[in-house]
């Protein structure tokens, strides 16, 4: 499988990339780890953006660098040819010393199957691995 990488920008400014490699396919849900152009602290970099723009800091630990926001509405994260990755809510958590994910809650069918058929996959395979157990 071809890993697809998507651009998350921020007041239409780029500040990194995911793979959205995870999701919950029956709730719309994918996210993933980020990876930070040019950005030394994601923690004083939410932070600071948060406080200057009215954002809800959900979770906020100074002495570890951990952060989680609420719906960031100028956080974008856009596919390979330009289209963007719409949900309902869009947030970043994580700490310094480990890593951030950025979270799309609500994404839309048929767009989430059409835009991430895997995860829709891994999902359905799941039920396939219970009906063909022998214990039934």
């Amino acid at each position: 499988m071809t890993i697809k990488l998507y651009d998350i920008f921020l007041d239409n400014k780029k500040i990194g990339a995911t793979e959205l490699e995870k999701a919950d396919a029956p709730m719309g849900v994918v996210f993933g780890h980020v990876t930070f152009d040019d950005i030394i602290s994601g923690y004083d970099f939410l932070k600071t953006y948060c406080v200057k723009n009215n954002i809800v800091i959900i979770t906020d630990y100074p002495e570890d660098k951990f952060i989680g926001t609420a719906n960031i509405p100028n956080l974008k994260v856009v596919n390979s040819i330009g289209i963007e990755i719409r949900g309902q809510v869009t947030n970043i958590e994580g700490m310094d010393s480990d890593v951030f994910d950025i979270i799309i809650c609500g994404i839309s069918y048929p767009f989430f199957e059409e835009e991430f058929p895997h995860h829709v996959k891994t999902y359905n395979d799941q039920f396939k691995l219970i009906n063909q157990s022998p214990l039934q």
